[in-house]
């Protein structure tokens, strides 16, 4: 191996074992809000990206996560499952860190409006400056600046598994509050049916130190007659890729 292959290893090996843990995309400012202390650096990941000749998102799944192609992998079910087919025109993601799941939407969908909350300023202007959405003030809890009823399409990947209880729960709130009659709510938890024992085990033995909230658990049971109470029902659900094991991906349609 050439020095330029063996300073590439290098750095990906580095990044590995900085992020690979983690398995999720997240970033959070310093605020820490949720208590997630995982970040995922801008400039570091955007140099490791271009040095590897991918994009940001494939970089992330790639080299970051050990999970090629698990991005694609989830926007491919959704397209089946019918999430794009009505075209979307307003969505609205949570948390969407790098973009990753952003860019692919936008591949399947040509939104009027797509609204972000991110609290990682850097990767928030990076989205603006890259794919002209529109980046929502944020609390962390809540969706505050935008009204009831008008969203098409409100997504979140990969991030109520790295925050607590309630700050989970207080944003589905928020999510049946700004969908509209029709419209559809997409995110993952890791729910009991990714939660046999022998991934419990490869979580508490291979997943790494840990910290205050990531991985965080939610009950799916929980999810369905919550949403259920919100006019929300569940359409579908399937599994993906999520550090050393798995999260459950959840798909649900408000009532028209």
């Amino acid at each position: 191996m050439g020095a330029t292959g063996r300073g590439r290893s290098v750095l990906r090996s580095g990044v590995k074992r900085l992020l690979g843990r983690a398995g999720f995309d997240i970033v959070r400012s310093t605020n820490n809000l949720g208590g997630v202390d995982d970040f995922l650096p801008f400039e570091a990941t955007m140099r490791a990206a271009r040095e590897a000749g991918l994009s940001v998102g494939d970089h992330i799944d790639e080299v970051m996560n050990g999970t090629p192609g698990a991005t694609q992998a989830t926007i491919d079910e959704l397209r089946a499952l019918g999430v794009f087919a009505a075209g979307p025109n307003t969505v609205l993601e949570i948390g969407p860190g790098s973009g990753r799941y952003l860019e692919k939407t936008l591949k399947e969908c040509q939104p009027d409006r797509y609204e972000i909350y991110e609290t990682a300023a850097p990767w928030a202007d990076y989205l603006v400056d890259t794919f002209s959405v529109v980046a929502q003030p944020t609390a962390g809890c809540s969706l505050a600046p935008t009204p009831d009823g008008g969203v098409d399409l409100v997504q979140a990947h990969k991030v109520f598994n790295t925050v607590t209880f309630l700050c989970a729960s207080r944003y589905f709130f928020e999510m049946a509050r700004v969908t509209r009659p029709g419209g559809r709510i997409v995110f993952d938890v890791m729910t009991e049916t990714c939660l046999e024992p022998a991934a419990v085990r490869t979580w508490a033995t291979q997943g790494g130190a840990g910290h205050d909230s990531y991985p965080a658990a939610m009950p799916r049971q929980t999810c369905v007659d919550l949403f259920a109470t919100l006019g929300c029902s569940l359409e579908a659900s399937f599994l993906a890729p999520m550090g050393v094991a798995s999260t459950e991906v959840l798909v649900f349609a408000k009532e028209a």
